[in-house]
């Protein structure tokens, strides 16, 4: 098969990686090719999906998309040109494809701890969530596949570990339920949903891993291990604070396909990978 990785990052040379291994003719594209070392057998080329006549030049008959390019943490603009304007661009250039696009648990706003499935209400309460929900609709209309992931980490990422170093990392008096989903694991469920012959609709699935835990859980967690003290002095930001959701998201649809993620708890993610590496 051809395979098409819009946006061969962090996530999408992950999955790259799979489609290669599994000897399938793999093509990645980066807004600048040259900022990054390509993984071994993928062809990459500089290409902005969110550049119409770009993609439309670029284009080749691929049998898979994958949209997976970031926006780079940017404002709603950049949501807006990367996600909904790249996906216009990529189903527009390649209309025969299967077309999977990466978006996020960020669209589901429920703050009360429960368990949140793909049939739960998708309420997001900024505009970059509302951008995400556009684009979803967008491409399960043209039936496309949408992967809402969890909390992306995995060697060289951990925004956890990142505070522990830093010093920045505190016990909340409000905690939070965390979804994560480890690097290797999304690149896994890539795959599956790309080369599956048959899947339920709607077409989207959430992948995260098994165990959604509390962030004063992880933080503690790191604290031990690392023998790191907490600094009675650090807080999280008030923006972060702000409207921040609260749920625990399932994966058992993904599951149901026969995905089964190697690092199925922050515990092992950190333990064999991220610590590891």
């Amino acid at each position: 098969m051809r395979v098409l990785i819009a946006g061969c990052g962090y996530v999408g040379n992950a999955a790259a990686r799979l489609f290669a291994a599994d000897n399938h003719d793999v093509s990645g594209w980066r807004r600048d090719a040259s900022a990054s070392s390509p993984a071994v057998g993928i062809a990459l080329s500089s290409v902005d999906v969110s550049d119409a006549a770009a993609v439309l030049h670029h284009a080749f008959p691929a049998d898979v998309v994958v949209h997976c390019a970031s926006s780079g943490g940017g404002d709603a603009d950049a949501y807006r040109a990367v996600y909904y304007q790249g996906a216009v661009n990529l189903l527009r250039a390649f209309p025969r494809a299967r077309f999977l696009f990466t978006s996020s648990t960020s669209v589901y706003a429920q703050s009360d701890g429960s368990w949140v499935s793909e049939t739960s209400p998708t309420l997001p309460q900024r505009e970059t969530g509302r951008i995400l929900r556009e684009t979803e609709e967008l491409v399960l209309q043209r039936d496309g596949v949408v992967l809402r992931l969890g909390g992306i980490y995995g060697p060289g990422r951990s925004a956890l570990l990142r505070a522990m170093r830093e010093g920045t990392a505190a016990m909340s008096d409000e905690d939070h339920y965390v979804n994560q989903v480890h690097r290797d694991d999304i690149a896994s469920a890539i795959v599956l949903l790309a080369l599956a012959r048959d899947l339920p609709t709607p077409r989207v699935f959430n992948v995260v891993d098994h165990t959604p835990a509390l962030r004063n859980e992880i933080i503690s967690w790191l604290a031990s291990y690392l023998q790191i003290p907490l600094s009675s002095e650090a807080a999280e930001p008030a923006s972060r604070r702000r409207g921040r959701s609260n749920k625990r998201v399932s994966n058992a649809r993904l599951r149901a396909l026969g995905w089964k993620p190697v690092f199925p708890s922050y515990r092992e993610a950190f333990l064999h990978s991220i610590l590891a590496a």
